[in-house]
């Protein structure tokens, strides 16, 4: 099991909370994702090695970006 925590910029709602839980869960081995809103970070689990790259595209498919 791996996890990883990322800071995700531009979250200001509990729907933008949601829109990337949804798109990184879609993730092939995702098996949970916490979004801790007031801070940004984003807290992802998996059955397998987390792809930083994977997890970037799906931010950014929910309209947000990953902090450098």
């Amino acid at each position: 099991m791996s996890e990883a925590t990322y800071t995700v910029t531009g979250m200001t709602c509990e729907h933008c909370a949601r829109s990337v839980t949804e798109e990184v869960g879609e993730i092939d081995g995702v098996t949970g994702v916490q979004v801790d809103l007031p801070s940004g970070a984003v807290t992802v689990t998996s059955d397998q090695e987390i792809d930083v790259d994977r997890v970037r595209a799906a931010v950014e498919e929910a309209g947000y970006q990953l902090a450098s």
